[in-house]
C-alpha cells in the first residue's frame, strides 16, 4: 500500500508540472473525482508525466465542464522507462483490453498491435485501448504511459524494426530456446512478438527466420492462449533483463 502521507489518486496529465502551476483537469478526469472518488476542492492527488516526474497537488475546483490542481512540490523525478517493446495479434475485446491493461503494468514502453494471417480481430479501437493504458499507468506507479500504436501487418513491422533492437518471437513450432534463457543473456533494447490464437503460419515463420535480429523463443510445454502469452512473456522478461528487482516507489 502506498505511504498514508500521500494521496492514492494519481492523474497522468500532459501539462507541464512545476511548484505553483495551476493544472487544467479534462471534464472526464473531473467526473472521476467528483463522481466515482467523491473528492473535493482542498483534497489532495498526484499528477505524473514522464517529463516532470510525480508531483503533489491539490484541488482547486471541479465542476461538469473540468477542474483544476494546484502544484505544490515533487514527489518523483523523471526516471527511464523499461525499454522493451510489446507487439501482439490483436485478440477479443476482453482479451485484448487485458494485454494492454497488463502491458503497461509490466511496463512495456510500446504497445504493437499486428496484424497476421490466423488474426481473427481485424478492427481495433485504439481510444479504448489508449484509456486503458492511461487508467493502468495511473494504478501502477508508472511516470510514463506506454504508446499504443496502430496496426500493422507482420511484413511491415518487421520491415520497419529499428537496427539494434533484438526481436523475441515466442513460437510454438520450430527450433525454439527457452525465454528465460534468451531474455538473461540480452542487453539493450529488445521487443516481444506473440501471434494469434492459431499461432504463426509457415510462411510467416520463414519470414521471421530471414531476419538476424529475431530470436525464437519458448514459454514452456503448453499452448497459451494469446493474451495469456503476451503477458507470461513480459512478465519473465522483466525479472530477467528488465526493471523486475526494483522495488515500487512510496511503499512502506
Amino acid at each position: 500500500m502506498t505511504s498514508d502521507a500521500l494521496p492514492r489518486t494519481r492523474l497522468f496529465v500532459d501539462a507541464p508540472l512545476s511548484a505553483g502551476a495551476a493544472v487544467p483537469l479534462s471534464d472526464v478526469q473531473a467526473h472521476h473525482l467528483r463522481g466515482v472518488l467523491r473528492l473535493a476542492p482542498g483534497e489532495g492527488l498526484r499528477l505524473f508525466n514522464p517529463r516532470d516526474g510525480e508531483w503533489l497537488a491539490r484541488l482547486d475546483a471541479l465542476a461538469k465542464s473540468g477542474g483544476a490542481a494546484a502544484v505544490e512540490r515533487q514527489l518523483r523525478p523523471p526516471q527511464p522507462a523499461s525499454d522493451v517493446w510489446l507487439c501482439f495479434a490483436p485478440v477479443k475485446k476482453d482479451a485484448i483490453d487485458a494485454v494492454v491493461e497488463k502491458g503497461t503494468e509490466l511496463g512495456a514502453a510500446m504497445l504493437q498491435p499486428v496484424f497476421t494471417r490466423f488474426t481473427d480481430v481485424q478492427r481495433v479501437n485504439l481510444d479504448r485501448l489508449r484509456a486503458h493504458a492511461v487508467g493502468a499507468a495511473e494504478q501502477s506507479e508508472r511516470l510514463d504511459v506506454p504508446e499504443v500504436r496502430d496496426p500493422v501487418r507482420l511484413d511491415a513491422l518487421l520491415a520497419a524494426w529499428p537496427a539494434g533492437r533484438l526481436l523475441l518471437v515466442c513460437a510454438e513450432a520450430g527450433a525454439a530456446r527457452p525465454i528465460a534463457e534468451a531474455a538473461a543473456e540480452v542487453r539493450g533494447p529488445a521487443g516481444l512478438l506473440v501471434g494469434p490464437e492459431g499461432g504463426f503460419d509457415a510462411a510467416e515463420l520463414e519470414l521471421l527466420r530471414r531476419h538476424e535480429f529475431v530470436r525464437p523463443v519458448g514459454l514452456g510445454p503448453r499452448i497459451l492462449r494469446a493474451d495469456t502469452a503476451a503477458i507470461a512473456a513480459l512478465a519473465v522478461w522483466q525479472m530477467l533483463a528488465g526493471d523486475g528487482r526494483d522495488r515500487p516507489p512510496h511503499r512502506l
